[in-house]
């Protein structure tokens, strides 16, 4: 009995590890909060973008950045502990989307946010812009598995 309750007990706590609650749901982004730290979740969201079969062309290290500048700027304000933008596309996608509508290819590459704030310590914020559903039936059609795809490469990276 003892090993049931132990294993049970583990159990719910894998679970709540990676517990995700939606904080924003707008027409322009998606945000998720979670317990973890900054690496495992953004090496998690690395993970779910290549097991998608997509390359991560760049990481911008926005949270740095800000750092950095911010002393030049006489700012006060820590903004972020950590912040990084992931960009990548994918070439099937975004040519559907810019064959429907070349004026598309405004949207790529596509990006996802991974943040953790002074504010909250052991939160970690993950997120994606949501790409506007413009144009005519095909260019709707195409960008709406564009922001499928981002849907399911934070719920994949959410799961784990």
């Amino acid at each position: 009995m003892n090993r049931f309750y132990m294993l049970l007990l583990g159990l719910v706590f894998s679970i709540s590890v990676f517990a995700a609650d939606k904080v924003q749901d707008t027409p322009h982004q998606v945000l998720y909060v979670t317990d973890g730290t900054f690496a495992d979740v953004k090496s998690n969201v690395e993970l779910a973008i290549t097991d998608q079969g997509l390359v991560i062309n760049n990481v911008s290290t926005v949270g740095d950045m800000l750092e950095r500048t911010g002393k030049d700027l006489g700012a006060k304000r820590k903004v972020y502990m950590q912040g990084d933008v992931l960009e990548f596309c994918s070439a099937g996608l975004s040519r559907e989307m810019m064959e429907a509508d070349q004026a598309n290819i405004v949207f790529c590459p596509y990006t996802i946010q991974v943040y953790a704030i002074p504010e909250q310590p052991g939160k970690v914020f993950v997120g994606y812009r949501r790409v506007p559903v413009t144009g005519n039936d095909a260019s709707k059609a195409a960008i709406e598995k564009v922001n499928d795809l981002l849907a399911k490469i934070i719920s994949e990276a959410l799961s784990w």
